[in-house]
């Protein structure tokens, strides 16, 4: 091993790290206060894009399986990323490193010597090997607080490296495993330490010596590196929200309390709202706080303003004593419950006569096309039809006419004739 070369990459990127942390210590103080996210902000309130630059040593083995070469030398290696955070606990994550990965052929733990025309040793150039990786971020050291200051991560995925093991220019695919961890310094920077193991798909990334049977080349890449947060840096970065502890602070809030009782003060002034304006104590149909004309007697046809309506009868019939004029509200055929009355006493002068025949013609106000208005007053027949036969009168003894809005008995220009329009009319 060149402990040497391992020696001199460790302490450039301590150093590096060591002056970034200082430049950089103002904006960690000033960024210990609390997130200013909320449970169901949305990701808009967060940053979520960040780049990153990296650097650190590649080796031609990994610390499981069998490797080619035995003795390795640590080379210089770096990397930048960029990536999209999709969850607090998840991102996608666009990686590249370069560099060198060189080894040795040593017979010093027992194995064989090398086969003549073999070279003893190599030294590949890695041009650039880019993949496009899921990272997962597994843990933390500070999970009581809204925001995370160390966290740790896994991430795998797949991409192409190009490199050089002899004259020979190759393009392959390869496998990315590694494990991490972020440290917070600020609401920009933040520290990476990680290791990638990398499968790769040939044998020959240290030239074409084959250790025994089929046996796949490895690297790996350790580094360490700084990731800047993208976007404004009024808002927190989705990779470093908590939240768990964001929502228990938010249930524990006292702003939220006041909010939440306020709320439900709200609610109960407007249920109470709501049954006054509901309330009808003389069942006409129209609540007592817009009844302009509080107890009429059941029965009795009203207007909007719940004052009784003078029907005029076509023919002057009568039953028991009933107009034989039904209302209907604006643009419906559902009959009124006021109605009820006067259609039983019509189904108990027609049961009590059987010979009696009756005609239902329906009228409609003039809002809307003369189609839809004949439609809509012979559904309202219809109505008046169904009832009295559910009531026991025989259907043919009922005979059903449209007239729409062609025969109005009042003006049609004012709301107070288009309510008496709005009709069936019944007549022997």
């Amino acid at each position: 091993m060149n402990y040497s070369t391992l020696k001199k990459v460790f302490a450039a990127s301590a150093l590096a790290v060591a002056g970034i942390s200082a430049a950089s210590a103002q904006d960690t103080t000033a960024t210990t206060s609390s997130s200013t996210a909320t449970v169901f902000g949305g990701r808009g309130q967060y940053r979520t894009w960040s780049i990153g630059v990296n650097a650190g040593v590649l080796t031609p083995i990994i610390p499981f399986g069998t490797n080619d070469y035995n003795e390795w030398d640590a080379q210089f290696g770096a990397g930048l990323f960029i990536k999209k955070q999709l969850a607090p606990s998840f991102a996608l994550k666009l990686d590249g490193h370069l560099g060198t990965v060189a080894g040795e052929y040593a017979t010093n733990d027992g194995r064989t010597p090398l086969p003549a025309g073999v070279a003893p040793s190599f030294k590949t150039e890695i041009n650039y090997a880019v993949s496009l990786k899921g990272v997962i971020n597994v843990g933390t050291v500070s999970f009581l607080n809204r925001t995370k200051n160390v966290g740790f991560f896994v991430q795998g995925g797949a991409g192409l490296v190009n490199y050089e093991p002899d004259a020979n220019n190759r393009n392959e695919l390869f496998i990315p495993v590694g494990v991490g961890a972020n440290f917070k310094l600020g609401e920009v920077v933040a520290l990476n330490l990680g290791y990638d193991a990398n499968f790769l798909d040939a044998d020959n990334l240290d030239g074409s010596w084959r250790n025994g049977a089929s046996n796949k080349d490895k690297w790996s890449y350790a580094y360490a590196g700084l990731e800047f947060a993208l976007g404004n840096r009024a808002k927190p970065s989705l990779q470093w929200s908590n939240p768990v502890a964001l929502m228990y602070d938010e249930l524990k809030d006292p702003t939220l309390r006041q909010e939440v009782e306020a709320l439900r003060n709200r609610v109960n002034t407007l249920e109470g709202t709501v049954n006054q304006l509901s309330a009808d104590a003389d069942g006409d149909g129209v609540s007592d706080r817009f009844d302009k004309c509080p107890g009429t007697p059941a029965g009795t046809v009203v207007d909007g303003a719940g004052c009784p309506i003078k029907l005029q009868d076509t023919t002057g019939a009568t039953f028991n004593g009933q107009s034989a004029v039904i209302q209907f509200e604006f643009d419906s055929s559902v009959l009124r419950t006021s109605s009820y009355p006067v259609l039983d006493a019509v189904a108990t002068d027609l049961k009590a006569n059987s010979a009696a025949r009756i005609n239902l013609a329906g009228h409609a106000s003039a809002e809307g096309t003369e189609q839809y208005n004949m439609n809509l007053s012979r559904d309202r027949a219809n109505s008046v039809k169904t009832y009295l036969v559910n009531s026991g009168v025989d259907a043919n003894r009922v005979t059903v006419r449209a007239y729409g809005e062609s025969r109005p008995v009042a003006s049609n220009a004012t709301e107070e004739g288009r309510v008496l329009n709005r009709r069936v009319e019944i007549t022997k």
